[in-house]
């Protein structure tokens, strides 16, 4: 059992350790931070963690709401990320990174006030407190507020802190999978390896007296390789990640994260560039949710709505899809990358319906936009780090399985395209305008799967999208991959999924 240190003495160990990064890797290889085992931590321990107790929460919140705020909540923030790279055979590259501080908001009607704090000290977060307070110009007699522990399921249970994993317990997985690449076809030449994982410590506390903390952890690997064969050369890859311990890393996930990306790279040497023009596209399920996300799930977050900035903010109850289309966004799907306790407000996680039988039902809403709608918040109040005030934003979206299959789909299409994987995406939020490149996919020709494709966009109108869904399958597949969304200058991670889906037209750009 570790020796339980306070947060000061493994911070100046911790920043004597990324100092050393360069040359060694001593912070990677360190375990003094696994006296904060999640498994074992309460409400005293994070009180600890970051040397505050009821009563300094108190002196804040009463200085942020000196100038007649209606609301403040404070959010403490430790997050330690570590990376380790493998590069032409060889492990070459390693490095840590702590962020530690405190972000102080007072909200009075819309208008926010916001301030940061990388000093944990009674001084600097009153300080910040009295910059975010000033949001507000009246005064007020404050009321001491009464906290509540506020308890939570955990939806991300793992068996090892990533504090007790030590640098060599790691490398020999990237040194397996690059093995494995090699051997996996011939014509590889060249791989690159990440290994990431992340672990962030949050507290949290309103003037409602809501009090509450969490433990969140994160791991990735990222395998992409390098083909060549008769002098043209070919590159791809692909990712795993969740909120999982070092135990997701089994053989089957190895064999998986090896044979996708391999083949999804050396499918690009057959892979031809198709005629272009309007024609039916079927998504592939799984990955090809990014499209559902970005060009129509983020019309779906309330601050868009509130601000009549989305093309949905009057849909609310009317038919948007057909009736077998049924969109979720859900925080509680078990080690999902995307998936929160509580979100960055507090809140409960819970599954939203966005969507339910081709009906609108609800937006993603955060504080501001609950109130706005004289509704309870979803849980989707989200932001990157201590140092920025929460958005409504996504957590795991996908759509719920439908009445078909995927053969049963495919074969329904005499000329189309089959999308699988897509990257470099650009959407125009509010009206829902997209363009998207296929990395991978394929032919369907007289309903068969047939050449690989590359080197095309898809481009349409998200809304326009889901009203030409004609068919849905029953193989909701979730994206494993490490996706980050970006919004506000912000980013999260999230998931995304999708059965096999069957749009009647979207604009192929292709040869013309």
């Amino acid at each position: 059992m570790a020796t339980k240190i306070t947060r000061r003495e493994f911070l100046d160990q911790g920043s004597k350790g990324i100092l050393l990064a360069a040359t060694v890797p001593y912070f990677l290889q360190s375990n003094v931070s696994s006296a904060f085992a999640a498994s074992s931590m309460g409400l005293q321990d994070y009180y600890d963690h970051f040397i505050v107790d009821e009563s300094i929460l108190k002196g804040i919140m009463s200085e942020a709401l000196a100038y007649g705020g209606d609301y403040c909540d404070v959010f403490f923030q430790h997050k330690i990320n570590n990376y380790i790279g493998l590069q032409d055979k060889a492990v070459n590259r390693a490095y840590s990174n702590v962020d530690f501080g405190v972000g102080i908001r007072v909200l009075k009607g819309v208008q926010t006030g916001y301030s940061f704090t990388e000093e944990i000290t009674p001084k600097a977060m009153k300080l910040a407190a009295k910059t975010a307070a000033t949001i507000a110009n009246s005064s007020k007699q404050v009321d001491p507020v009464q906290f509540k522990l506020h308890t939570h399921p955990n939806y991300y249970p793992i068996e090892t802190p990533w504090e007790d994993v030590p640098i060599d317990r790691k490398i020999p997985y990237l040194q397996e999978i690059n093995e494995k690449v090699f051997a996996a076809d011939k014509r590889i030449v060249k791989s690159n390896i990440w290994f990431s994982n992340e672990t962030s410590y949050i507290l949290f506390a309103n003037s409602e007296g809501r009090l509450t903390y969490d433990y969140q952890p994160m791991g990735a690997i990222s395998v992409n390789c390098t083909a060549e064969q008769d002098g043209k050369r070919e590159s791809n890859g692909y990712t795993i990640s969740g909120r999982n311990g070092i135990e997701f890393l089994t053989p089957k996930s190895i064999d998986r994260v090896v044979k996708e990306a391999t083949r999804k790279t050396v499918d690009l040497f057959k892979a031809i560039k198709p005629e272009g023009g309007e024609m039916e596209v079927v998504l592939a399920a799984g990955s090809s949710g990014i499209l559902l996300h970005e060009a129509i799930g983020h019309g779906m977050e309330a601050d868009a709505n509130r601000k009549e900035e989305s093309i949905f903010s009057d849909k609310i109850g009317k038919p948007v899809a057909e009736k077998f289309v049924t969109i979720v966004d859900d925080g509680r799907d078990s080690n999902a990358r995307g998936s929160i306790n509580i979100d960055d407000e507090g809140n409960d996680t819970e599954r939203t319906m966005l969507v339910e039988d081709g009906i609108l039902r609800s937006y993603m809403h955060d504080r501001l936009s609950s109130r706005h709608y004289n509704l309870k918040p979803t849980g989707n109040g989200r932001r990157q780090s201590f140092r920025f005030s929460p958005l409504p934003r996504m957590r795991n979206t996908y759509m719920l399985p439908g009445p078909h299959t995927k053969e049963e789909i495919i074969g329904s299409v005499k000329k189309g395209l089959y999308a699988e994987y897509f990257t470099n995406g650009e959407v125009r939020i509010g009206p829902g305008d997209f363009t998207f490149y296929v990395k991978s996919g394929m032919l369907i020709e007289d309903g068969k799967l047939t050449s690989p494709v590359k080197d095309i966009n898809i481009i349409g109108n998200g809304p326009q999208v889901l009203e030409d869904i004609v068919m849905v399958g029953d193989d909701l597949k979730i994206s494993e991959s490490g996706w980050n969304c970006g919004k506000g200058g912000q980013f999260v991670p999230v998931s995304m999924g999708l059965p096999t889906v069957k749009v009647s037209k979207i604009t192929v750009g292709g040869v013309s």
